[in-house]
């Protein structure tokens, strides 16, 4: 790295050099000091919906555009079922889902006897599957870290070191809380999502039959799913938002919180169901009254059919929608002035 630092500080000009890693380049030992200041960080999820099917997807600025109005894209797209249990990754959507857990198993394995044993001087490496499956069992919920010590046999001190570690290779991805200077009434516990459903699915040791079979694994699922999306489409929006999650105290909640630069505030709830009831949407008046004005709108993607305002700002949005990607539309995003963005 010294030799990189030294030949750019020769000659300032992007792009000389195209450094690729699986692990978090601010978290790596010496890197970030050497080179800060000198370099742009891009983080590469799996591949994304419109990826996958060659467009460019913008779903993100949708949601922060003036006037919501969705519109999908006109084609081919992957079930709701498949999108959930193939993920993303470049090489599993290739493979049949036979061939799938063995590509999920051996890439676990190279994790954590490559990446994390580089990165830590912790002993017991080979309970990274167990717990990767652990927090798979907890995906969508508030993070317990004395539970999941207790579920993995471990001290809470251990178990942090291992989920950080975890979120450093880009396989635990915790979404905090969302809150406002009332801080009182929100709980502040991140929740619990890995960075692909297909990985997720995996450790769950879920196929198509099975998930017939244990149907309640269908909502978290489809929750890690739905934010693997939404953080995916933030990296390239023009609204770069940040995405939270919102919990009362008393249980109403709110499963993504998006806010912008400028402070505006979208909520995005994900249901499994194909109805809606009045009941689905006391969790987003919370959030709407706790945002104040900086409430924009409120969403409920759903496994209905129709797309339905059901109050001001508030839309319930058929998954599909997600599923078939949305185009982007310049003249349906907002301008630098009605919604400033990070770049």
């Amino acid at each position: 790295m010294i030799a990189i630092k030294r030949s750019v500080d020769r000659e300032r000009r992007p792009g000389l050099f195209l450094l690729t890693g699986s692990a978090r380049v601010l978290q790596m030992p010496n890197l970030s000091e050497t080179l800060a200041g000198r370099m742009e960080i891009l983080t590469l999820w799996p591949f994304s919906e419109g990826e996958l099917a060659g467009v460019e997807d913008n779903l993100i600025d949708h949601f922060f555009s003036p006037s919501f109005e969705p519109v999908p894209r006109v084609g081919p797209a992957r079930s709701s079922l498949d999108a959930v249990l193939a993920g993303g990754y470049p090489e599993v959507v290739e493979r049949s889902p036979d061939r799938r857990p063995a590509w999920f198993r051996s890439y676990i394995q190279a994790v954590g006897e490559r990446e994390v044993r580089d990165l830590s001087n912790l002993s017991g490496l080979t309970e990274i599957p167990q717990l990767l499956a652990l927090l798979a069992a907890r995906l969508g919920s508030l993070l317990n870290y004395t539970d999941v010590a207790t579920a993995a046999a471990m001290p809470q001190t251990t178990l942090k070191r291992y989920l950080a570690l975890l979120e450093t290779v880009f396989l635990f991805h915790p979404i905090p809380a969302w809150s406002t200077s009332r801080t009182s009434m929100l709980t502040k516990s991140p929740k619990v999502f890995l960075n692909d459903s297909g990985l997720a699915a995996y450790l769950l040791d879920v196929d198509p039959h099975r998930l017939r079979q244990l149907p309640h694994l269908i909502g978290p699922l489809l929750e890690n799913y739905v934010m693997t999306e939404l953080a995916k489409q933030s990296t390239w929006s023009r609204a770069q938002p940040a995405i939270y999650h919102f919990r009362t105290r008393a249980g109403q909640e709110v499963d993504f919180v998006l806010e912008n630069q400028a402070g505006q505030v979208v909520g995005v709830e994900v249901k499994a169901s194909g109805t809606l009831s009045p009941k689905d949407w006391q969790g987003m008046g919370e959030l709407a009254e706790a945002a104040g004005p900086r409430f924009l709108r409120g969403i409920i993607l759903y496994r209905g059919d129709t797309v339905l305002p059901v109050g001001p700002n508030r839309f319930a949005v058929p998954l599909r929608y997600l599923l078939s990607t949305y185009q982007r539309r310049p003249e349906a995003i907002s301008s630098p002035a009605e919604s400033p963005s990070s770049g």
